[in-house]
């Protein structure tokens, strides 16, 4: 597809996709990450660099030449619905650091990063998929806290920004998002940062935006803020048709847009050419595969001891989320690696009780933590195990904070719910079982 869409295009086109998490995130068959949250409780730059090294080779394979990552919002507030797994950290020289060598990494293999959401979505107690949120702390907090990344980012070179559709009285106090304003986009990222690269909003069909305007109105005011981009309109030809009326109207300068388009035309150039999938490396799948497991850890009790044959139980905090990501890799997975897997039930009376508990930070969701029936439904499981006078592990497939309210005696996290970290799990409970050797760190 990437390549027919280049063969009718007149200019060199830039392809986008989010790939917080390895390019898995947006294509199948491509290798797939845990968020970076996990990565950056590693404690190890190196780790960061060959995530991003990973995402930009397959991105490149598959003729995407502009990764939508990394997250440089600060994990502030755990009970914010949207950051949480996706940040690199609450501590914004950390941030900064992991974010400039994901950038970095990534860039060096051709392939434009995104830093995003510029000025900072992690103080938000709201989704902005649904409603547009505020953030009322003090000018001087957000620059010497929330903007520490994003100064880093552009420091590093960064290719693009993303803009939040959150709301930031004290840098602009007319209220509009920062997507909107003149005052975030124009003056302070422009003018007062100094980044002259390409600006993208964040997808114009979130509510945030749309809650109080039509996109085509949206698109227009991104643009006049000084955006170069918009992503994601519903409505591709009203939306180009609504550009053109407003410059038509002298609403939207033509030397703005022709300052967008050069840039645009600019870092499309700067992008590395499309790789043959063929020699995708093997040695980066691996080291994909590595990064996956070294995040998994026991946060309570040990895992040793289980036995050949166990009973899995999945609990899905979001089984009607859309969005979510297949929950069907774990048992098939259990099974590759050696485990005889049982439904609950007769067959598995004497086997260890894994309980699988999912759930992602997702768009739209609403909320940061588990629902409490969730919790409930977790509980109960491992109740019902331990009554029975059976061994019950708690696989937990979200950020390791969410397990407080978890009643059980072993409790590993995985970080996330993508297929990779399903896989993950399996291979590194079957290597404390002694069914697989031990892995080798590429």
């Amino acid at each position: 597809l990437t390549k027919e869409l280049r063969s009718r295009a007149k200019h060199p086109l830039l392809i986008a996709a989010d790939m917080e998490r390895g390019a898995g995130q947006a294509f199948g068959g491509a290798t797939g990450l845990p968020p970076l949250a996990a990565l950056a409780a590693l404690g190890d730059p190196d780790a960061i660099r060959k995530a991003a090294r990973l995402t930009a080779r397959e991105a490149r394979t598959l003729g995407v030449t502009w990764a939508l990552a990394p997250v440089l919002d600060l994990d502030v507030d755990p009970a914010n619905p949207i950051v949480g797994s996706r940040s690199l950290g609450n501590d914004p020289a950390v941030v900064a650091k992991l974010g400039s060598a994901w950038i970095e990494a990534c860039q060096q293999e051709g392939v434009l990063a995104c830093a995003k959401h510029f000025p900072g979505h992690g103080r938000t107690l709201t989704d902005s998929h649904l409603e547009r949120p505020s953030v009322r702390v003090t000018r001087h907090e957000l620059m010497e806290r929330d903007l520490v990344p994003f100064r880093a980012a552009i420091k590093a070179g960064v290719a693009s920004v993303m803009t939040a559709h959150v709301a930031f009285p004290k840098l602009d106090p007319a209220g509009p998002p920062a997507t909107l304003s003149m005052a975030i986009v124009r003056v302070l990222l422009r003018e007062r940062l100094g980044f002259d690269g390409l600006v993208v909003t964040d997808a114009l069909n979130m509510r945030a935006l749309t809650s109080h305007s039509s996109e085509t109105d949206a698109a227009v005011a991104a643009l006049f803020a000084g955006c170069d981009l918009v992503l994601m309109p519903t409505d591709v030809d009203a939306t180009v048709a609504a550009l053109n009326e407003a410059v038509a109207d002298g609403t939207l300068d033509s030397e703005l847009l022709l300052r967008s388009q050069r840039r645009r035309l600019k870092w499309a150039q700067w992008a590395a050419p499309p790789s043959d999938w063929r020699r995708a490396s093997t040695f980066d799948v691996a080291s994909g595969n590595d990064l996956a497991e070294r995040v998994i850890s026991a946060i309570r009790g040990e895992v040793a001891g289980l036995g050949a044959t166990v009973e899995l139980c999945v609990v899905d905090d979001d089984s009607d989320t859309i969005g979510a990501p297949s929950r069907d890799v774990l048992a098939a997975s259990l099974r590759a690696a050696g485990f005889g897997v049982r439904d609950p039930g007769p067959l598995a009376a004497g086997a260890a009780r894994l309980v699988a508990l999912f759930g992602d930070v997702l768009g739209g969701k609403g909320r940061a933590g588990y629902d409490p029936q969730t919790i409930a439904a977790v509980n109960e499981a491992v109740a019902e195990a331990e009554r029975e006078g059976r061994r019950a592990v708690v696989l937990q497939f979200g950020h390791p904070r969410l397990a407080a309210p978890v009643v059980a005696q072993t409790v590993v996290t995985a970080w996330g719910g993508e297929r990779a970290m399903q896989e993950a799990v399996a291979r590194w409970l079957a290597r404390r079982r002694g069914t697989l050797a031990e892995r080798v760190t590429a």
